[in-house]
């Protein structure tokens, strides 16, 4: 059995030949352990392909998400100088902002006074949005513009032919034996990257009827994010909806704000692709609102981050989940891999596969994103362990 007939047995909630095991990476860790420049993983689709290869080979892992949009292959025309510092590399532009790329952390576009733009709630129009993507290279824009262009694109042409560059060359070096899933910003998530966080919070109170016409159009732009996704070849789609714990909003706001469009998103992507996974990755306190969560239609919850990282005790939400949803995550990617040893790997392991294991759809994965400075050789010995742990049968 390869990893991708592994991962999908796991996904449709039945027992594979054993557990199967990845994780998402941040992509300080694939500056810091791929071996690849991170100019180069940060602004090219290749660059990027390239690290989540040799990492998912290195680590055994039996899937990849890919979780950067593709790049526009002509940025280089648009840098006016590189400057090299203490721990990071400036890209000056010729429009006057730059980027700053830590060798270990999220580089971030600057406007040329130096600040991140956001606009503000009072100037936006909902029917200007479509949809928001965070990690494009110039970063947050409105009206939306990709990369350096100078207009934004029609809604029914909205995403550039390069968008999906890097899930097509995953899939050419990897072919048909490992799992490939492709990741989509919730509109909730969207809303809150528009307009900085505590903006976009305050704007649930202050204006709920103009927030709801902004998701609504945020959601058109996801589902047709996530069917050009569907339509490459991807596996599975995660919808990532980082800020709907229990951290940031009450289960009252994400009934109201996150329910009724992500259930929106996964129905309208699963009756166009059936075949296509769609799963959700929300971090932190989120024990309180599984129920919602499955509420959406949502065929996976992904990260159940354990205390103190967030509120899932494995052990309560197994019973709720199991044979609803796959689960994926509850190792704690701190405090177990970043500060931890072989044994904390070990027994957090054993624990994992104990609770999760009988009965299938589970994948063993970190609660979130796996920090920079984590030792690779920790996340070859947690591969090795649920290889040597995890069968079934």
């Amino acid at each position: 059995m390869n990893s991708r007939e592994r991962v999908a047995i796991a996904m449709n909630l039945g027992e594979p030949d054993r557990v199967p095991v990845f994780c998402q990476l941040s992509i300080g860790h694939y500056f810091v352990s791929s071996g690849g420049v991170p100019l180069d993983i940060w602004f090219r689709s290749q660059g990027f392909a390239q690290a989540l290869v040799e990492l998912q080979r290195r680590y055994g892992f039996d899937g990849i998400l890919i979780n950067l949009p593709g790049r526009d292959p002509d940025f280089e025309k648009y840098i006016d100088r590189l400057e090299e510092g203490v721990g990071a590399t400036t890209v000056h532009w010729k429009n006057g902002g730059f980027t700053r790329v830590p060798h270990d952390d999220n580089p971030h576009y600057y406007t040329p006074g130096g600040k991140r733009y956001f606009p503000s709630f009072v100037d936006l129009d909902p029917e200007d949005l479509w949809y928001v993507e965070p990690w494009d290279i110039t970063g947050i824009t409105y009206p939306y513009t990709w990369s350096f262009e100078s207009e934004p694109r029609p809604f029914a042409d909205f995403f550039p032919s390069y968008h999906l560059d890097t899930i097509r060359e995953v899939k050419r070096l990897v072919g048909a034996e490992v799992s490939l899933h492709s990741e989509i910003f919730s509109p909730f998530s969207q809303f809150l990257e528009l307009l900085d966080y505590e903006n976009a919070l305050m704007a649930l109170l202050d204006d709920p009827g103009k927030t709801h016409a902004c998701l609504q159009r945020l959601t058109q732009g996801a589902i047709q994010l996530a069917e050009r996704q569907a339509a490459a070849g991807v596996d599975a789609i995660l919808i990532s909806s980082a800020f709907a714990g229990g951290g940031l909003i009450s289960r009252e706001h994400y009934t109201e704000f996150v329910l009724p469009y992500e259930r929106r998103v996964v129905t309208e992507t699963k009756t166009r692709h059936p075949e296509v996974k769609v799963y959700t990755h929300t971090c932190g306190a989120i024990g309180d609102r599984l129920d919602l969560m499955l509420g959406t239609s949502t065929e996976g919850i992904d990260t159940l981050d354990p205390p103190p990282l967030g509120t899932v005790e494995l052990e309560a939400a197994v019973p709720q989940l199991k044979g609803r949803a796959f689960i994926k995550g509850n190792i704690d990617a701190v405090n177990t891999l970043l500060y931890g040893d072989e044994e904390k790997v070990r027994q957090a392991v054993v624990h994992r596969l104990e609770v999760a294991k009988p009965g299938g759809g589970y994948i063993l994965s970190t609660a979130c994103s796996v920090p920079p400075a984590v030792r690779p050789e920790l996340l070859e010995y947690m591969s090795g362990l649920v290889a040597e742990l995890g069968a079934y049968g």
